[in-house]
């Protein structure tokens, strides 16, 4: 039972690109390893960008500068 846990920023990210990238997953590991899709677990955790750092300082800080 392949297990996938996606993580990303909550920023812009919709109930229909969620289901996109749940299903997106699962085919790959279909199509790459074989894998069933009925027991492929895909997980996606969402983060506010002040929770996520890159480089020592936060997500929010570096969209602010455009990064």
């Amino acid at each position: 039972m392949p297990y996938v846990n996606i993580k990303i920023t909550n920023e812009g990210v919709t109930p229909e690109k969620k289901a996109e990238l749940i299903k997106g997953a699962t085919e790959l590991l279909q199509n790459v390893l074989g894998k069933n899709p009925q027991t492929t677990v895909v997980v996606i955790d969402e983060f506010e960008t002040d929770n996520w750092g890159i480089g020592g300082e936060t997500v929010t800080v570096r969209r602010k500068r455009g990064q």
